[in-house]
């Protein structure tokens, strides 16, 4: 019997998936509120990579306000019962990048302040989630006062801003690189 005397070196912390068919998508997960809720919208759109194709494998997440501005409290925010807004949902893309959710326009969390639902991007080749703001395109001057935007150039910011569609929903697309790459925002502490 020989001796094997290659030294193993460990694998990396993160392996590139995405894997999330297990586990992660849950019954339910795409409807913040039920489609027979009187202030439902649709918030839908589509992922795209750095060559403008689209990505059939990314997860997104969201988290919201309600649309009085309060920010929910409630334990558990897979729970689906028709009746509580938990202000999350997580779904995948199909295989086409598109995603739907079922959500409301979230209010203000303060007077004048420009109503945001966040979204977390989880995909292929990211080692890390990405995070962005979606920004509700009516109040023109909140959206100019808001901080963040009033940093970014205006190309910038309009990545930032859905689109209102005939039908009232909001089409907001993802893009994680190229030309109309979507601004991902850094938060002290993650990395």
């Amino acid at each position: 019997m020989t001796e094997n005397t290659e030294r193993l070196v460990p694998t990396p912390g993160q392996t590139i998936g995405p894997f999330y068919g297990y586990a992660l998508p849950y019954e339910g997960g795409e409807f913040l509120v039920p489609l027979s809720h009187p202030d439902a919208v649709r918030l839908h759109g589509t992922v795209y990579d750095g060559h403008g194709a689209t990505i059939p494998d990314a997860m997104l997440e969201i988290w919201q306000a309600d649309e009085n501005g309060r920010v929910s409290q409630e334990p558990g925010s897979l729970k689906r019962d028709g009746y509580t807004f938990t202000g999350f949902g997580r779904v995948a893309v199909d295989n086409a990048g598109h995603y739907d959710f079922t959500t409301v326009n979230p209010g203000p969390t303060e007077a004048g302040k420009a109503p945001f639902i966040l979204m977390t991007v989880f995909g292929r080749g990211l080692l890390n989630r990405l995070f962005t703001r979606i920004y509700l395109p009516e109040d023109t001057e909140a959206l100019a006062s808001d901080p963040l935007l009033s940093s970014l150039s205006e190309e910038e910011r309009s990545t930032l801003i859905a689109e209102r569609l005939e039908d009232g929903s909001l089409r907001f697309d993802v893009h994680l690189q190229g030309e109309h790459e979507t601004v991902f925002l850094s938060y002290p502490g993650d990395e």
